[in-house]
């Protein structure tokens, strides 16, 4: 059996891949292993539970909050909210654990297991390895202990949990929204209530679309995947610019005034300088994946700004950041983490913090974006191959080899496995967007014929 954890948790069909069964064993299994790390410290411990719309996380979320109780540890329910809120309120109440309930950007029928260290932070790859070490050795038979009478945990709701976010959101604003006019798009998700709630708060004029969630429509057509309504609804409503989060709400993209997607190296930018002006971008450093378009990397070493780059996945990117005190990093795909005021990408912070920079200055996000020019970026990903031989594939290799050849010092190429769904991702960046097109397509079916 492959590895549970992905980049992100574990996700899989929830009934199908994810079972209730395998929740409540995976929670049981993080209560003991966190108590063994030392997580715990001798009292009895606690965990924040929260979720996104997602009608299987009804079941998941009953099945994690049995499986944490059952092993002796409080949980409160926190209810439909962001990750990067259940993130805060993890390290803003002192609990041990936080569990999110998501497939962030994923269809429906998916959903997945987040866990959280005290403080709110991620866990790292050795604790998640523990953890399902003890869960496969539980599911072949071997006992765990499981208090009984007062040794059992408690389960209460937390709604204030809401207002506790959106309060700390518009606390770390440097400055008011008043006079902009925002379309957003909630993706029928996580933040339906939170987003437009601290952006009215923050004095915007909010214009909500993906707003309705039902369980079932999550992702549909909206958000951050797809961001044609959003772009069609602010030329629609004049609105200065759009905001779009995905499902669970760690990530943001924008759509300017005219309808032209700004993507997460151009917000980074953005707020790299507005950083750098309030003294806030420590060491002058901003950390990125290697997937960030090289206009990116040109823009901030034109501003006197450096670059350091990790692998794919926003967990490396903070994990650079935490080791090295950098105070602002993310992805492309808008994740971007503002390590001051959060643990994880937040994407209702992130567009606050955007916003707060068109207020600002008085200039449009078109303006503010065109600090950096992105060179022409192909990326196809590949289904129903077989992900795990990207680096070992000798005809895969020589494909690469002769595509960087025709490229030269123009572009580059990057192919890498999902870390989240059964798929290669192809990427090819040239001078020239007809060049990169035609050597991701060469490249796609190299992938098909080498891995299918």
């Amino acid at each position: 059996m492959g590895r549970l954890f992905g980049t992100d948790g574990v996700r899989g069909v929830a009934n199908a891949d994810l079972t209730a069964e395998m929740a409540l064993g995976l929670s049981v299994a993080a209560a003991h292993v966190l108590a063994e790390a030392g997580s715990f410290e001798g009292h009895r411990p606690t965990a924040v539970v929260g979720r996104d719309p997602r009608a299987s996380g009804e079941f998941l979320e009953a099945a994690v909050v049995a499986g944490l109780a059952s092993a002796g540890v409080d949980v409160l329910r926190v209810g439909v909210l962001p990750t990067p809120a259940v993130a805060y309120l993890t390290g803003a109440l002192g609990a041990d654990l936080g569990v999110m309930l998501s497939a962030s950007h994923n269809a429906m029928p998916d959903n997945g297991i987040k866990f959280l260290a005290r403080g709110g932070h991620k866990l790292d790859d050795e604790l998640e390895d523990r953890i399902e070490a003890v869960y496969e050795a539980h599911r072949h038979g071997e006992p765990w202990d499981r208090p009984t009478g007062a040794g059992v945990g408690r389960v209460r709701e937390y709604l204030e949990g809401f207002d506790q976010y959106v309060a700390h959101l518009i606390a770390v604003l440097p400055n008011r929204l008043d006079g902009l006019k925002i379309v957003l798009d909630e993706a029928h998700g996580a933040a339906a209530r939170v987003s437009p709630e601290a952006f009215t708060r923050a004095g915007a004029e909010v214009i909500t679309i993906g707003a309705s969630p039902d369980g079932l429509n999550i992702n549909e057509g909206c958000g951050s995947t797809h961001l044609g309504l959003l772009k069609a609804a602010v030329v629609e409503h004049g609105a200065a610019f759009g905001i779009a989060h995905d499902g669970d709400a760690d990530r943001c993209l924008a759509v300017d005034h005219t309808g032209e997607e700004v993507d997460g190296d151009q917000i980074m930018a953005v707020l790299a300088l507005a950083m750098r002006e309030r003294s806030a971008l420590r060491a002058d450093t901003v950390v990125a994946t290697v997937m960030s378009n090289l206009g990116f990397k040109l823009a901030l070493e034109r501003e006197g700004l450096q670059l350091v780059q990790t692998a794919v996945g926003d967990r490396y990117v903070l994990e650079s950041m935490k080791e090295h005190g950098y105070a602002l990093g993310g992805e492309q795909s808008g994740h971007v983490i503002i390590l001051d005021h959060a643990t994880t990408g937040d994407g209702t912070l992130t567009g606050l913090m955007l916003a707060a920079r068109v207020a600002e200055t008085g200039r449009s996000l078109r303006e503010l974006a065109a600090v950096m020019e992105r060179l022409p970026q192909v990326l196809i990903n590949v289904p129903d191959v077989d992900r795990s031989r990207v680096g070992t594939s000798a005809d895969l290799a020589a494909a690469v080899a002769d595509a960087e050849r025709e490229l030269g010092e123009t572009g580059r190429v990057l192919l890498r496995p999902s870390g989240t769904e059964p798929l290669v991702r192809v990427m090819v960046e040239a001078a020239d967007i007809d060049q990169a097109r035609s050597v991701a397509g060469r490249l796609a079916d190299a992938v098909k014929s080498a891995l299918g």
